[in-house]
């Protein structure tokens, strides 16, 4: 039991509550059930990888996005990780394809560029066929270090956009802070 508490917690976001609470949950449950789900980790595990165009999780070598004829391939998002592109899928508002870049730079943490997939995203651009790449990064110190490290070095290709920062629908001016608020003000649009 002690082992299987250990290994929830070592899931993102799982502390010891929460992985005690699973692994009685999985012990509850009837083995058939239990075998199904070790199952289908193996098979996610052996099976899923990344595109080998815009480095999201696909189970083919290139992922279904990059592979849409209805999809505009001269405009690229790029986005720290595949939970960026469900994340903006969900929306449906995107019509483009992405770039994950899988991280952020941070030296805090030994993440320079070199161990992103900055310089395939580069070579994407400078074949001359993309209009715009917008760049969807979490405002964080690592997030924008890395916005303007991909800017700066897609700039001389094509166009660079970045996606607007401001108030989530029902939040209160007076409760957010000042970067919120000078993001919202940059970020604003003319009525239609």
């Amino acid at each position: 039991m002690a082992r299987l508490i250990e290994q929830f917690q070592r899931l993102p976001g799982v502390g010891p509550k929460t992985a005690q609470r699973l692994a009685l949950h999985i012990l509850k449950r009837p083995e058939t059930e239990v075998q199904e789900l070790a199952r289908a980790l193996m098979e996610a595990k052996q099976q899923v990888g990344l595109c080998t165009v815009c480095f999201h999780l696909s189970a083919d070598p290139v992922c279904e996005i990059c592979r849409s004829t209805s999809r505009d391939q001269s405009t690229i998002c790029v986005v720290a990780d595949s939970r960026d592109v469900i994340a903006l899928e969900k929306t449906r508002e995107y019509q483009g394809v992405y770039h994950v870049l899988g991280g952020l730079i941070s030296p805090m943490e030994g993440i320079g560029p070199e161990q992103l997939h900055i310089s395939s995203l580069i070579k994407r651009v400078s074949k001359g066929n993309i209009a715009e790449v917008i760049i969807a990064i979490s405002p964080s110190v690592e997030g924008e270090t890395t916005t303007l490290y991909v800017g700066q070095l897609v700039k001389p290709f094509t166009k660079v956009t970045r996606i607007a920062f401001g108030l989530p629908m029902g939040g209160d001016l007076e409760y957010a802070d000042e970067v919120t608020l000078a993001r919202a003000l940059e970020g604003r649009r003319e009525l239609d």
